[in-house]
């Protein structure tokens, strides 16, 4: 029983891959929610980890830095015995099983299907209040740069937010969380600390 109160009430190790992107803003989000953050740049380093954020950036380039150091097999197998993986845009696009058009390997354990930026270039960002129930009644403040959007998702996918006109642009599977929208850009931290919750109910 001392074990695993020790366990339980330690910080929450959490790794932000930092091949590519916006790790560091994900890395004050995190340290804000009293968990211990840190930069991933090789794979032995995911086993002393209890969760792990794929961040946004060029899509493309992080397939490949991932293939390059061995990080794609890896998380594949990780994620798919219970291991807590949160994607944000381009992370996003990298757990999702189909992306039309993306001539690149990816991590594909999430059964939805993604479009890249589908809103146009980055001049045409955009933020705008979501209402994403588990996250309570205040309204989210979702930041989309180049942002793809979901066009399916199988039953066992649970949508957690979507824009007005209904589409999906939050989710969650199982370990796994995406969202097209970059928490790691507002002040409000409550998506990071959800991912802290499905840690713990991972642990």
């Amino acid at each position: 029983m001392e074990s695993e109160t020790t366990d339980m009430s330690r910080k929450k190790r959490v790794g932000i891959l930092a091949l590519q992107g916006a790790f560091a803003e994900h890395a004050l989000s995190l340290q804000k929610l009293e968990a211990e953050a840190i930069a991933i740049r090789q794979p032995h380093e995911v086993k002393r980890l209890d969760g792990l954020i794929i961040p946004g950036g060029e899509t493309t380039t992080i397939s490949y830095l991932m293939m390059a150091y061995g990080f794609t097999k890896l998380l594949k197998e990780v994620s798919l015995k219970g291991f807590p993986i949160f994607g944000t845009c381009a992370g996003m696009i990298l757990l999702a099983k189909n992306v039309p058009g993306l001539n690149t390997d990816t991590i594909g354990v999430m059964d939805i299907k993604v479009e890249r930026n589908s809103f146009g270039r980055q001049v045409n960002s955009f933020e705008i209040p979501l209402h994403i129930s588990v996250l309570g009644e205040v309204p989210y403040p979702a930041v989309f740069v180049r942002a793809p959007v979901m066009l399916e998702a199988k039953p066992e996918v649970q949508i957690l937010a979507t824009l007005p006109a209904g589409t999906p642009v939050a989710a969650r599977q199982g370990n796994l969380l995406v969202s097209a929208f970059h928490p790691e850009l507002t002040s409000d931290q409550r998506f990071h600390s959800y991912f802290l919750n499905i840690i713990a109910e991972c642990s």
